[in-house]
């Protein structure tokens, strides 16, 4: 009989702490329910301004050069080189509403890029372009050469036509120096046009002369780019 009580007691004391705890649990609040309520949060990238195109490039529909003045004397006296950049990759994002947002990303393959001009011949070529690969380039070595933007800037000029400025970095031979690319940017369509031109200085990138011929082409410091570059929408 007294372990029966006992039972009855715990029992009671069980059922008073249920009763407080669920009277708590809903006892009436001032606050709203937004104030208790939690929710996920989800990282999410910023969604494209409405008017803001993609637009990848398409390098079989473009042109990218590379120009390399000489400095010696030899065999190729008063002959530049002409650097075809074959293979490329990339993505251009044009916002017309707030060039601001508008950005661009290039990933030239370095093997890709061979000796055009016609004033060599076709072994001067051959010989050039295993020096481009053994010595400048290194390909196996370092097979991509990037851009990325970090800022854009300019103006439109009417429908579809601007004038840019696009800052970002360039990475060659894996060094990285900030650049600036002045670009014509036209619109027609689902197709982008971009056109400029813009340089850089071996020595900031550490790359050697192209010496055809073991030396006997003495390629200048300042090397050009121009580019006519079309992407589609």
């Amino acid at each position: 009989m007294k372990s029966f009580k006992c039972l009855l007691a715990i029992v009671g004391v069980y059922a008073i702490a249920f009763a407080s705890l669920y009277t708590f649990a809903h006892r009436p609040s001032n606050r709203s329910e937004a104030a208790i309520t939690f929710s996920p949060i989800e990282a999410k990238a910023a969604p494209l301004n409405p008017a803001a195109s993609r637009y990848r490039l398409d390098a079989s529909a473009s042109k990218f050069m590379a120009h390399a003045s000489r400095s010696g004397l030899f065999w190729f006296k008063g002959h530049g080189h002409h650097i075809a950049i074959r293979e490329f990759d990339g993505e251009a994002v044009l916002d017309p509403d707030s060039l601001g947002n508008s950005s661009l990303t290039i990933i030239a393959k370095s093997a890709s890029m061979e000796e055009t001009s016609d004033v060599f011949t076709a072994p001067q070529k051959q010989i050039i372009n295993k020096e481009l690969r053994d010595i400048v380039l290194l390909p196996n070595q370092y097979p991509e050469i990037t851009f990325k933007s970090t800022q854009v800037t300019g103006t439109s000029n009417g429908p579809g036509q601007y004038d840019l400025k696009i800052n970002g970095n360039l990475t060659l031979l894996g060094v990285t120096r900030p650049i600036t690319i002045p670009t014509k940017v036209t619109v027609s369509g689902n197709q982008l046009r971009a056109q400029g031109e813009f340089s850089i200085s071996r020595d900031d990138f550490k790359v050697k002369a192209t010496s055809a011929f073991h030396g006997m082409v003495r390629v200048a410091d300042k090397v050009s780019f121009e580019f006519d570059i079309v992407g589609a929408r």
